[in-house]
């Protein structure tokens, strides 16, 4: 493929990704901190569907820090067996619920540092938890993100870190949550991994992926 473009039109791309998907959002069900904490853990290696279908019993049992301490690592596996990683997931959980009761009184940290100090939790995570439970200007970078963001140029980048450091320079601070969302949500109904759906993509004009694949486009 040819070398990425220096210039892109980061206004036009937004303003398109916002017209195709002006009711992005955070696809994982949660009331609060502590549930949103901890249904992106467990969306590692799983799809927001089946966490959805797993937090749904899970959070009405046990819906506090205190309560998952409850269980063993081997109960709590049970619950969340239908996910991947659960026996891994559960070990996480279970010491991240600890700590949050004996420093944090069961509150989940509004703060990056405390949030990627916990058990599971990694910068991806902690920028879920404080754009969507906190309102704190963060773009996580998740495989979708990575994918998306390289192929309309945004970025140049082999490494969520610095993809997120790209697109953090290019998009204003007041989009990053909603620029995270449409860029997940692109990822999920056009931009795939395998076969997008690069002839169906209104950003075609503008993306530099499609416009230099070499696959012929089908709609």
């Amino acid at each position: 493929m040819k070398a990425k473009p220096k210039r892109i039109p980061t206004r036009k791309i937004l303003s398109i990704l916002g017209e195709m998907y002006p009711d992005a959002h955070c696809e994982l069900n949660f009331h609060n901190p502590f549930e949103l904490l901890i249904a992106t853990i467990l969306s590692a290696q799983s799809t927001d569907r089946q966490v959805n279908k797993v937090t749904e019993e899970l959070f009405k049992k046990y819906p506090t820090p205190e309560a998952f301490l409850t269980l063993t690592e081997e109960e709590l596996a049970e619950e969340i067996r239908g996910l991947g990683l659960f026996r891994n997931k559960s070990k996480n959980i279970l010491q991240t619920c600890r700590i949050l009761v004996e420093q944090y009184e069961g509150k989940v940290p509004r703060d990056r540092a405390a949030l990627e100090a916990l058990p599971g939790v990694g910068r991806k995570t902690a920028n879920v938890v404080l754009s969507n439970a906190f309102d704190v200007p963060a773009l996580a970078v998740d495989t979708h993100v990575q994918r998306v963001a390289n192929r309309l140029a945004l970025a140049d980048s082999k490494t969520p870190l610095e993809t997120e450091k790209q697109l953090t320079r290019r998009v204003p601070k007041a989009e990053w949550t909603i620029t995270h969302h449409r860029l997940i949500w692109h990822g999920r109904r056009l931009c795939t991994a395998r076969n997008p759906k690069c002839a169906q993509c209104d950003l075609l004009p503008y993306c530099w992926y499609g416009k230099n694949r070499e696959e012929p486009l089908t709609k």
